[in-house]
C-alpha cells in the first residue's frame, strides 16, 4: 500500500495515446496502488495535454532535462525516462516492492529483462528500421518473428518461470518477496501482451509456465487491475503497440 503522502504527490505520465506500449506496465503500477496520476497525453491539448505536450519535452522547448523518448514522468522539477528506471523510483514510494535494498535490485533486474523482452518483441514486426512500415519489410518479419517465437519468448518465459519457483518467500506466487511487487503487473502485462500477439505459440507454451499463467490470474482478479481492465482507462491492444497481431507471424515458420 502506497504511503499516505504519496497520495498528493503530482504523478504526471508522459506516454503517446492510443497505446498501452512501454508506458502500461507504469499504469498498472499506478492503478494497482490506487494512487492519483495524469495522463498527460491522453488529456485534450485545451488542458496541457496531447501528443504537443510529450514532444515539448522531447524537443527540449519545455527545458530542463530533455528525455529521449517517452514514457517519462514528471514530479515537480524532476524529469525521469525509461520504464525500468521510473518502476526503480516509484517502487517504494506506492508500496509495490520492499524497501530492502536486495530485492529492490531484484525487482529492477527483473524489470531491465522484460526490458529486452519488449525490446524484441518490438523488433520482431520492425526487423530492419523502425522508420519503415511492417507493411515494407513483411518477409523479414516473418523470419525474425519465428526465430522470436520459437527460441526467445521461450528463453524468457522459462526464466521467469524459474524466478517464480526459486523464489521460496514467494511461494511460487511472486518474483519478488512475499508480497506483490510491481515486476508482477509487467510480467502480466507481458504474458497478457504475447498471447493477443501470437495466440497460437501462447498456447503451445502455456504447459511449460505454469506458475507464470496463474500469476497472471491473479493479478487480473485483484480488484484494482480488474476495475481498470474494465475501464476506459485500459486502451485495447492494437496494431500501434509494442504487442501487435499479425496473422501470418503467429509461429510463421522461416522463410526459405
Amino acid at each position: 500500500m502506497a504511503a499516505k503522502g504519496d497520495r498528493d504527490v503530482g504523478y504526471e505520465l508522459y506516454y503517446w495515446p492510443g497505446i498501452q506500449g512501454r508506458g502500461e506496465p507504469i499504469r498498472l503500477a499506478f492503478e494497482e496502488a490506487g494512487v492519483p496520476y495524469v495522463d498527460v497525453g491522453r488529456l485534450p491539448e485545451t488542458r496541457g495535454g496531447g501528443v504537443g505536450a510529450i514532444e515539448r519535452f522531447l524537443t527540449g522547448e519545455a527545458g530542463g532535462v530533455r528525455p529521449f523518448a517517452p514514457p517519462f514522468l514528471k514530479v515537480g522539477d524532476m524529469v525521469l525516462a525509461h520504464t525500468a528506471a521510473i518502476l526503480h523510483w516509484l517502487g517504494p514510494r506506492l508500496g509495490l516492492v520492499s524497501e530492502h535494498e536486495e530485492e529492490r535490485m531484484a525487482a529492477h533486474q527483473h524489470q531491465l529483462t522484460l526490458t529486452d523482452l519488449f525490446a524484441e518483441v518490438h523488433d520482431a514486426h520492425h526487423p530492419i528500421a523502425v522508420s519503415l512500415y511492417y507493411e515494407d519489410q513483411k518477409a523479414e518479419a516473418k523470419r525474425c518473428t519465428h526465430h522470436l517465437v520459437s527460441e526467445r519468448v521461450p528463453k524468457f518465459l522459462d526464466y521467469f518461470e524459474d524466478a517464480l519457483r526459486r523464489n521460496k518467500r514467494g511461494k511460487g506466487e511472486h518474483l519478488v518477496g512475499d508480497r506483490l511487487t510491481y515486476v508482477d503487473l509487467s510480467l502480466f502485462q507481458t504474458l497478457s501482451g504475447l498471447a493477443y500477439a501470437f495466440p497460437r505459440a501462447m498456447q503451445r507454451l502455456g504447459a511449460r509456465i505454469p506458475l507464470a499463467s496463474a500469476l497472471r490470474e491473479r493479478v487480473a482478479a485483484r480488484p484494482r487491475i480488474a476495475a481498470y481492465l474494465a475501464s476506459p482507462r485500459r486502451i485495447p491492444f492494437n496494431q500501434h503497440g509494442v504487442f501487435r497481431h499479425y496473422e501470418e507471424l503467429d509461429d510463421a515458420p522461416p522463410r526459405r
